[in-house]
């Protein structure tokens, strides 16, 4: 059994920037950092495009970054949330900059700033076409200044400690639940250990394995957010999964998938069918720089319009020096599956991206459950509402990890480590007989998920999801219980928690909203603000 003083669960922007703050301010304090993986394989370091903030203040300002926020969400994002990350952003992007992160300039020494869909200025900071593994070496060279921070790779956390681990019966209504650490398994050895701690912070990024197409690594199950459902914390709009418009096509099954980043459009690339005529603008005034969620549904509709097994992005009219130079890494993949972007157009299809619901937290990442804060893409900030604009998920992964620093540098030193803590209790389990048991689960999991819940819904096929669900769901518990557990187990089990989450959130919202397009609830049904789980 170890002891800490504050567990961070998660090693990307969200859990790094935590870290990092929290040491600052209390260098007396042991903060241990937890990854299943290794620093540098995070669902930060796969980010192409960039980080949003108001950087030119002679043509932007924070009230238009606000304004394209919020239209993005399509009315549901918290406003104050909004106007929080925003106006900190800049501040917290600064600092990034002041630790050694190099986002690419123009000659005259001015930041290259680039625009997205949904943008109305150019507010993109970016390092070339890999600005999240920048953010991530930035992050990581930082954490290794501090004594204080020390770093668990390949521990996989299992479940937060609670009063259920003490005898207590907890329910999603039971007031004043609380968390002392997580069972966390240790991948070298396998072994099971309990990690206590006073504070425990939430980092685990995406969900995106339940979808068979993705743009997230092979990491993102959605562990935090089933832990935290487990421990019965309140979730929030699980329905809005994202979908990026422009996953390239036809790369043989590569896990992920390899994205097109939106900044590409940014630049200039124009959205077509495969016989090169345009579409987007049958869908929005944007055209091909409209918002995610209306991009990625047009793509989705040509191609059941036309049969066609992907749609097109055009770089061939771009400037090649330049082009080259902001887009390196997605030149040389597009050539290496044949495609030169210069002659060709690139075939695209849209991607599971980003999860905009999860753990719901406060303005300073507190959850429902006391001691226990959230951070970046495993939350439900309020930030994002119904569909998240482009590249802000980096900028709320650095303001709440520094605001939940900040929050438990006050609160920290009225707490104390529980006593009594049960050892993880492994008795009668016996090792796993056929993994195929657990590799097909999850390839029915992904098949159903992007058939029944995917894009474009319909109540029929929610409810034969949900049906399909329950019964992969018992079949994952009864192997938790009997078998010995590995990793592969949990991330299952996490998954399954995830799609009937995803699902039921679905099913609650009886409108068409953002990334939630339920053909049988056009957009004049009544107005849902949050689906609480």
């Amino acid at each position: 059994m170890q002891k800490t003083d504050v567990l961070i669960i998660g090693a990307g922007v969200a859990g790094a920037s935590t870290a990092i703050r929290l040491a600052q301010l209390r260098p007396d304090l042991k903060i241990t950092m937890l990854t299943k993986t290794n620093t540098k394989e995070s669902n930060t370091s796969w980010a192409q495009g960039g980080i949003a903030a108001v950087w030119d203040l002679e043509t932007d300002d924070f009230d238009k970054h606000i304004a394209d926020t919020l239209d993005a969400g399509d009315g549901i994002c918290d406003e104050e949330v909004v106007r929080i990350v925003v106006e900190e952003g800049r501040k917290r992007v600064e600092e990034m900059i002041d630790m050694g992160a190099r986002f690419d300039k123009e000659d005259d020494g001015d930041y290259n700033l680039g625009r997205e869909g949904g943008h109305t200025e150019n507010r993109i900071l970016h390092y070339k076409d890999i600005t999240g593994w920048e953010i991530q070496r930035t992050l990581n060279e930082k954490v290794k200044q501090f004594d204080n921070i020390e770093i668990l790779e390949h521990y996989f956390a299992i479940d937060v400690i609670t009063q259920h681990h003490l005898g207590r019966v907890l329910t999603r209504l039971s007031p004043n639940i609380e968390c002392y650490g997580a069972y966390v398994l240790n991948k070298e050895n396998n072994d099971i250990d309990a990690i206590l701690a006073k504070s425990i912070v939430m980092c685990t990024g995406g969900t995106g394995q339940i979808y068979r197409n993705t743009t997230n690594p092979l990491i993102a199950t959605g562990d935090g957010i089933a832990m935290v459902y487990r421990a019965k914390g309140r979730l929030a709009n699980m329905e809005f999964v994202q979908f990026h418009p422009t996953a390239l096509y036809g790369t043989g099954g590569d896990q992920p998938d390899f994205l097109i980043s939106e900044a590409v459009r940014g630049f200039g690339a124009i959205l077509k069918r495969p016989d090169g005529s345009e579409f987007m603008d049958q869908y929005d005034k944007r055209k091909s720089l409209a918002p995610r969620d209306i991009v990625a549904r047009a793509i989705d509709n040509e191609m059941k319009i036309s049969g066609a097994e992907h749609m097109c992005l055009d770089c061939r009219h771009l400037d090649h020096e330049e082009f080259l130079e902001h887009f390196p890494n997605i030149y040389e993949k597009c050539k290496s599956v044949g495609i030169d972007a210069f002659k060709d157009l690139i075939p695209v299809v849209p991607a599971c991206h980003y999860m905009c619901g999860g753990i719901l937290v406060d303005t300073y990442g507190r959850s429902s459950i006391k001691n226990l804060y959230a951070a970046g893409e495993c939350t439900c900030s309020g930030l994002h509402g119904a569909n998240r604009l482009a590249s802000n998920s980096l900028l709320e992964g650095l303001v709440y990890g520094y605001r939940v620093a900040e929050d438990i540098h006050k609160e920290i030193d009225g707490l104390t480590l529980k006593e009594g803590i049960p050892d993880w209790d492994a008795e009668g389990t016996l090792q796993p007989k056929e993994m195929v048991l657990i590799t097909r689960s999850w390839s029915e999991l992904k098949e159903l998920m992007s058939y029944y819940v995917g894009i474009v819904r319909t109540n029929v096929r929610l409810k034969r999801a949900m049906d399909r669900l329950q019964l992969l769901h018992t079949e994952t518990e009864r192997l938790y219980g009997e078998t010995t557990l590995s990793p592969q187990l949990c991330e299952l089990r996490n998954l399954t928690t995830i799609a009937f989450l995803v699902t039921k959130g679905a099913m609650m919202r009886h409108e068409s909203r953002g990334l939630h397009y339920n053909t049988d609830f056009p957009q004049e049904h009544p107005y849902v603000e949050t689906t609480l789980l």
